[in-house]
């Protein structure tokens, strides 16, 4: 961060209310300035202001304000909005959710700094995403494709494995080229965890070892023993570090954020804290206009060959998608992939349940050439195939399988197929044409009379009969 330079002084604080320290008889005092809040000797912390009413000021302190004194007290009003340093040399480095180096080297020189605030890309320079990003997940490539410069979140479950996924799609995932080779455009990973636990981020950081991507990945902890109210400015700093390394040095940068829940709790423990009037279970009225300020900076500018893709993991409380969170997160962002509990439970992995999932981007990314022939087409059956023998389960839950006919029978068992040797894939990845040769092996187990949303040329080409059943 940078330092910095004091405008003026008070020790008129009045009160104290969770983090938040309320000044009065304050003059000249602009929201979202940083403010050097000295609570004793050696005692310093960082706060920035929220808030400026007339000659009130409400100042949130990233330390929080345990131990706070109100007549001792003393406030530095910097004039300075919030800043970081950034530059080349951050890469390969672990920094505190405040900015701060945490892995015993020095501070990195920074080559300039930028406004952790930032903005969200306007619509008129923003380039539309069109590359095709193999992850390596038939899941995701074959039916819910992952496009560069979009925002795309993982709906998760407690004990769900979001973090295995996203570590891997950050290991694995390339831009194929001719022959599936990947490309060579230069690629960085910018880690923010957000109120996550010690042992969540050790396995980010050991799966970043042992792949080599350690030295083009910057991370920024916020960790769950952390101060709750730092967890706000953690994925702004990663954000600004994404659009330096992206916009100025031309690098194509997938941003990893976990977990976006601790960030909504930690708005609306300053919300309440501000006495606002809540929303939705609490959270604040402007939890949609937050979130979005954050997701809305991924994409494609146009004029720059850097890009920002977003991969936000996001637990959602009870297992509810409909949770204000969850639910206002996907109407922000381009799509979501939904985690499934019962997949889990039948050692499924990745258990990516891909009816409620979606990738608005998919057809930008799948055009002529760029993958596999119609497998906008492929996708579209499989899906309805899959959803067919689901609705069948259901149906045999409550009547049996005495009354189901040979044709049911057939879509119950692709149904089971599906998720075992198409879903299924362990830890190993799969390259974009290994996931169509499977999905084509999937449909040859049905009459060629089901294949509805395949073009006929294409079925002519691919299509090799029904398979055995055995």
């Amino acid at each position: 961060m940078t330092r910095p330079l004091y405008v003026k002084e008070y020790r008129t604080l009045q009160s104290v209310s969770g983090p938040l320290l309320v000044f009065d008889r304050i003059s000249g005092v602009a929201h979202g300035e940083i403010v050097e809040v000295i609570a004793g000797e050696g005692d310093a912390r960082r706060g920035q202001v929220l808030e400026v009413n007339r000659d009130h000021a409400v100042v949130q302190v990233f330390a929080g304000a345990r131990g706070i004194d109100v007549d001792a007290t003393r406030a530095r009003f910097t004039g300075e909005v919030a800043r970081l340093g950034v530059g080349m040399e951050m890469l390969g480095r672990v920094f505190d959710g405040s900015g701060h180096a945490i892995d015993g080297g020095a501070e990195p020189v920074a080559e300039t700094d930028v406004e952790i605030g930032g903005l969200p890309i306007n619509p008129f320079a923003r380039d539309h995403p069109i590359d095709f990003i193999q992850t390596g997940f038939s899941a995701i490539d074959g039916l819910n494709t992952l496009v560069r410069g979009q925002k795309l979140p993982i709906f998760s479950c407690f004990g769900l494995p979001a973090a295995e996924i996203a570590a891997q799609i950050a290991v694995e995932a390339k831009v194929a080229g001719q022959g599936g080779s990947a490309s060579s455009e230069p690629f960085a990973v910018v880690f923010a965890a957000i109120g996550i636990t010690h042992r969540e981020a050790s396995y980010f950081h050991a799966r970043f070892e042992e792949s080599g991507a350690r030295d083009r990945t910057v991370s920024f902890l916020n960790l769950a023993d952390d101060p709750t109210v730092e967890r706000i400015m953690t994925p702004r700093l990663a954000l600004g570090a994404a659009e330096y390394l992206a916009f100025e040095r031309d690098m194509h940068v997938l941003v990893i954020m976990t977990d976006m829940i601790h960030y909504a709790e930690a708005l609306r423990e300053v919300s309440t804290a501000r006495e606002e009037v809540p929303g939705r279970r609490g959270y604040p009225g402007y939890l949609y206009s937050d979130l979005a300020s954050l997701y809305e900076r991924a994409g494609r500018i146009k004029g720059k060959r850097g890009s920002i893709t977003q991969l936000i993991i996001l637990t959602m409380p009870d297992d509810d998608i409909t949770h204000p969170v969850p639910d206002l997160t996907g109407y922000i962002t381009e799509g979501q992939l939904v985690l499934s509990r019962e997949l889990h439970r039948k050692g499924i992995y990745p258990p990516i349940d891909v009816l409620p999932s979606l990738s608005r981007l998919m057809n930008s990314g799948i055009g002529p050439g760029k993958t596999r022939e119609d497998h906008r087409g492929v996708a579209d059956q499989l899906y309805a195939l899959y959803a067919q023998g689901r609705d069948l389960r259901r149906l045999v839950a409550i009547d049996g399988e005495a009354a189901l006919s040979a044709e049911d029978r057939l879509y119950l068992d692709f149904a089971d197929r599906f998720e075992r040797h198409f879903l299924s894939q362990g830890r190993s990845a799969r390259a974009i044409g290994e996931t169509m040769d499977r999905a084509w092996e999937l449909l040859a187990m049905m009459p060629e009379t089901a294949l509805k949303r395949v073009r006929g040329d294409y079925i002519r080409k691919y299509y090799r009969g029904p398979a055995s059943h055995g």
